[in-house]
């Protein structure tokens, strides 16, 4: 029976209870469908952990452990190839004894993996090698599991029931888990073996292959297994050759990085992470009926996100606006019609977030369709606004204008509760996030005392987003042909404006408040929202300084990026999730900011230190957060233990970094870049850009740093667009 999600009143969090340790796990993802493997390539069952192979939310696969002889094998090499779409195991068989007896010597057996994921598939193919110097037996086994848990489970959401797990042994190569789920969707994991093993049983969620191989000296065998999720009651037969696949996502892989512009630098590790971050990109955007959408981040936040989307469509913008595109349509689509206070839902608000687990279907989490964010809807509308100037694409701007239309509407009537010209927030059912803003843990939002904030809160950052909205909007309806609407919105702009330096700004701390709480009492904490204030243009110029300053101090500044709490306040701690840990989206926003306002130098120094930190990480991939301790001569970032990586605002931060820096902007219509007082940070020489769009032109730019500045060369140019340079 569907429960109102009202009812539910657990919380649904992160545990800490297993570190996700960046250096261990091993992270595939394709469409809806993301793996998680340990360094040997099986998922082995811990309680609270996101191992395993998870399609919309449920675990189809909990485990999947090979043993040779018995035993696990010894692992030579784990890695996850540079365009994420394969993972490469070597193993080797350990030393095996019998009453004291050696019969099988160690590294006799040579065990490489290969799998990848693809249609709600995981391809695997073993190759077994015997590189002893006579033909030998060996002893295989394959142990799989499967227990359809609940995304939100793992997350600690305590059930008090769920549907049964069964198996059935459908032929000598093929067992199926089925899963009766509460719900009323079928759900099965149907796992495929070629060639058929020696014996194959299966007992409720669990199963076992057995393999006997014989292999003569230097011979090599091949096993392969296919692992496919399926949904409903007739799914469809997967595709099991598993190079024939491959070759399909190598492809589709090849095409998605060639309609990106391409960026190269002097520095092979600067390089490093630039790839890092378009594989990661590739690999967490999903293809949709509306477009390409990033999804926010493995292994929790696999699903659309609205903020995070925006915020990643924003970042990649002038590298591929496509994923901007993809983000406006699809969330257009799904913006809300009616009110639901169960889903925190009103008429025009932009989507907070969605899911397809049976948790969500049945309503005990209310996140199946939820809106429960305060800046969505406003960074809708602005990226609106940046998409229209970056292409100039009338055909999305015409079908989505309707949906700008909508939000502005819900800022001005449903974002501003109580009428006092701000736009605020407060969950209409306990279920709800407290916090809905992008620092939404429980106590995010505080006084300087400590005291977490009550009632409806205003946050200054979303001020700022409301005012860049507001200003988007009205050059998007001067350009549609709706002067009155454009008139109206300019002059709600302006008195915001006003009315947010009156109230926000704190003349002692030097920076704009928080948030204002239910009782419109400030929230007078020094943080990082203060810092994203600037790419929005709300900040007199004067003020803005003042923040630029204060952000790059001692108290914010790590040497690894900008912390999200100033150290000197109340609920200051290095190693919380919003309360003194660093960001790297917020460090890439900050820096746009910074640029903009003029102070190019410290977006540089932000550019640096996320540059050195990516250079610490495993992968040179910028997880979703790391620890805001103070970088220290010889130590690495404290990684955060159970963060997201790859998590897609995060990846795509170097792109911001560097548009910050170069001061890089693109006017579609005019077929015009520009770029404002461009620099390059200390550790480039030189920078190309290749494949940059504008309009229907294609540019390729090479920019080299010299001592007064950065000499910027137009190599070539495939149609009619202009490069300014404005010093």
């Amino acid at each position: 029976m569907k429960r109102d999600a009202s009812e539910a009143s657990a919380p649904v969090f992160v545990p800490g209870v297993v570190s996700l340790a960046a250096s261990s796990r091993r992270t595939l993802k394709h469409g809806d469908t993301f793996a998680m493997f340990d360094e040997f390539g099986d998922v082995i069952e811990v309680e609270r952990s996101p191992m395993g192979l998870f399609h919309r939310d449920t675990r189809f696969l909990s485990r999947f452990l090979v043993t040779l002889e018995g035993h696990r094998p010894l692992i030579l090499s784990s890695t996850v190839q540079p365009d994420n779409v394969m993972l490469d195991v070597d193993l080797t068989n350990p030393d095996v004894f019998a009453r004291g007896e050696l019969l099988l010597a160690k590294d006799t057996f040579h065990l490489a993996r290969a799998k990848f994921l693809w249609g709600a598939s995981c391809y695997e193919l073993f190759t077994i090698s015997n590189f002893g110097d006579r033909r030998t037996r060996l002893r295989l086994a394959l142990d799989f599991g499967a227990d359809f848990a609940d995304l939100f489970e793992i997350r600690g959401y305590p059930r008090t029931r769920r549907g049964e797990v069964s198996s059935e042994r459908r032929s000598a190569a093929e067992i199926v888990f089925r899963y009766a789920a509460l719900d009323g969707l079928a759900r099965a994991t149907r796992v495929f073996l070629s060639p058929a093993p020696l014996a194959l049983d299966a007992d409720g969620g669990n199963a076992r292959a057995e393999f006997a191989l014989e292999l003569g000296a230097r011979e090599r065998r091949a096993l392969a297994v296919t692992v496919h999720c399926t949904e409903g009651e007739a799914p469809r037969p997967p595709e099991t050759r598993f190079f024939t696949t491959l070759r399909r996502a190598r492809r589709d892989y090849a095409n998605a990085r060639e309609a990106t512009a391409a960026i190269e630098s002097s520095n092979p590790t600067f390089n490093a992470v630039l790839s890092r971050s378009a594989a990661d990109l590739a690999m967490l955007v999903t293809d949709t009926s509306q477009g390409p959408f990033p999804y926010a981040g493995v292994p929790w936040f696999s699903t659309p996100f609205g903020r995070d989307g925006l915020i990643t469509g924003l970042e990649t913008l002038w590298i591929d606006p496509s994923i901007a595109r993809g983000v406006l349509r699809f969330l257009a689509l799904h913006q809300a019609q009616r009110e639901d206070p169960a889903a925190d839902m009103e008429p025009g608000k932009i989507l907070h977030e969605m899911r397809e687990s049976e948790l969500a279907r049945l309503g005990e989490v209310p996140f199946a369709r939820y809106y429960g964010s305060v800046d969505s809807t406003p960074l809708f509308v602005a990226l609106a606004g940046q998409y229209w100037e970056r292409t100039a694409d009338r055909e999305t701007m015409e079908a989505i204008w309707p949906n700008v239309k909508a939000a502005l509407e819900w800022i001005g009537r449903h974002g501003d509760r109580d009428g006092d010209g701000f736009v605020e927030y407060g969950r209409r059912r306990s279920s709800g996030l407290r916090n809905q803003g992008w620092k939404d843990s429980e106590d995010a939002i505080f006084h300087a005392d400590g005291r977490l904030a009550e009632g409806t809160i205003a946050l200054c950052e979303v001020q700022g987003y409301v005012y860049l909205a507001l200003r988007a909007g009205a050059r998007l309806a001067a350009d549609f042909g709706d002067s009155p609407l454009a008139g109206d919105l300019s002059l709600r702009a302006q008195q915001l404006q006003r009315r947010f330096e009156s109230v926000f700004w704190c003349e002692d701390l030097g920076t704009y408040a928080l948030a204002l709480d239910g009782d419109k009492e400030a929230c007078r904490v020094r943080t990082s929202n203060a810092g994203q204030l600037l790419f929005t243009g709300i900040c007199a110029p004067e003020r803005a300084g003042r923040v630029a300053q204060g952000i790059i101090g001692r108290d914010f500044f790590t040497g690894w990026g900008v912390r999200t709490l100033s150290s000197r306040e109340k609920r200051f701690n290095p190693a919380s999730y919003h309360n003194g840990s660093v960001w790297p989206h917020d460090n890439a926003l900050i820096a746009l900011g910074l640029a903009r306002y003029g102070h190019t130098q410290h977006a540089l120094s932000l550019t640096a230190a996320a540059f050195d930190a990516a250079a610490h990480m495993h992968l040179r991939r910028l997880p979703e957060l790391f620890c805001g301790f103070e970088r220290k001569r010889d130590k690495a970032p404290t990684l955060y233990p159970v963060a997201c990586a790859p998590q897609a605002w995060a990846a795509c931060a170097p792109y911001l970094l560097l548009q910050a820096c170069l001061g890089l902007e693109i006017h579609a219509a005019e077929r015009k870049v520009i770029l404002r007082r461009p620099k390059l940070p200390p550790f480039l020489d030189w920078l190309e850009v290749k494949r940059l769009s504008a309009g229907d032109a294609r540019l390729h730019l090479l920019l080299r740093r010299h001592e007064g500045g950065v000499a910027v060369n137009l190599v070539s140019r495939e149609g009619d667009a202009e490069v300014e340079v404005v010093l």
